[in-house]
């Protein structure tokens, strides 16, 4: 185990929903010396840029959280930005934190880079078993050339690096853009949104018979942490909360947590997405100690109250 308190942290993207959360984590673990680069500043698609970061802040570890991420439509709208940007920004990063002389670099990727029909649930060993889903297959697999270059880098310059699959995430601070967020904050949004402005009915894309697994932003957070101080090999490992369920369930449990009591239309002209997503996270409890803790239900019912208080204080 090593942690580096006393030492300089990069967290890109730490600005955002899951980076506010780690920073803040550092923060209660004693960490002092946290820098979290702005896109304003150091565009991190440039090579130029992370130097001067680099250069700027002198970091130990670096965990790089940073990335243009967003729902189906989303994916299917910027296929070619959304692996351009991702790829080029995980690449230079951690080649240059090699030439940089940086202790060790965390990569966090993402399910969306596990194989379409991956059984249930989804085990390290099957992400080189099939092609990802068609939809937010760019993004998923700009994000494991990380793990490539992790496992290259491990055994030609022996550069630490990680690379971490956390699940789906939700929790307060999520992104309620209808134009890029994911599942939960779109539906607690659309719920909300209906009962505030006296509607009968919602659309949800698809039909709910796709199953997904959410992780609380804060149990996310806690489980990169503690694999950045306890976690040195290149092998891929899963964060999640190890459980599924449908989007049809997931609909029926915000509409009763917000109280929304119109009509739910599935458009099933709309993909579905992956059939299944549910990870085996027996790894990360075996190799680091990380489980996660927040109970389902009580953390969707925290994030609506948070997108309530966000409205009508607007």
């Amino acid at each position: 185990m090593k942690s580096w308190e006393s030492h300089s942290v990069v967290v890109t993207g730490g600005n955002g929903f899951l980076g506010k959360a780690i920073v803040g984590n550092l923060k209660a673990r004693g960490y002092k010396n946290i820098v979290v680069p702005r896109s304003r500043e150091f565009d991190l698609r440039h090579e130029d840029a992370i130097r001067r970061l680099y250069e700027t802040a002198n970091p130990k570890l670096v965990i790089h959280l940073a990335a243009v991420v967003g729902g189906i439509g989303a994916n299917q709208a910027n296929p070619g930005k959304f692996f351009y940007d991702n790829a080029i920004m995980g690449i230079q990063l951690m080649e240059l934190a090699r030439q940089y002389s940086v202790d060790k670099f965390v990569a966090v990727g993402t399910i969306c880079s596990y194989p379409k029909f991956s059984p249930v649930p989804f085990k390290e060993d099957d992400l080189w078993s099939g092609y990802p889903e068609e939809t937010n297959a760019p993004y998923g697999l700009a994000k494991k050339m990380m793990l490539v270059q992790s496992q290259a880098y491990r055994a030609q310059y022996k550069f630490n690096s990680i690379f971490l699959l956390p699940v789906n995430l939700y929790g307060p601070g999520d992104n309620f853009d209808p134009s890029s967020s994911h599942v939960i904050p779109a539906l607690i949004k659309k719920c909300i949104d209906a009962k505030e402005k006296g509607e009968k009915e919602i659309v949800v894309w698809g039909d709910g018979s796709a199953t997904r697994e959410f992780l609380y932003v804060d149990d996310a957070a806690e489980g990169i942490v503690l694999a950045s101080e306890k976690y040195n090999d290149s092998e891929p490992v899963n964060i999640g909360a190890g459980f599924e369920i449908s989007i049809k369930d997931l609909v029926t449990l915000i509409v009763k947590l917000t109280g929304f009591s119109g009509k739910v239309t599935w458009d099933t002209a709309k993909p579905n997405g992956q059939p299944r997503r549910m990870l085996d996270t027996s790894l990360a409890q075996e190799l680091f100690g990380f489980e996660a803790k927040t109970n389902f239900d009580e953390g969707v019912g925290t994030t609506i109250e948070f997108y309530k208080r966000q409205i009508h204080s607007a």
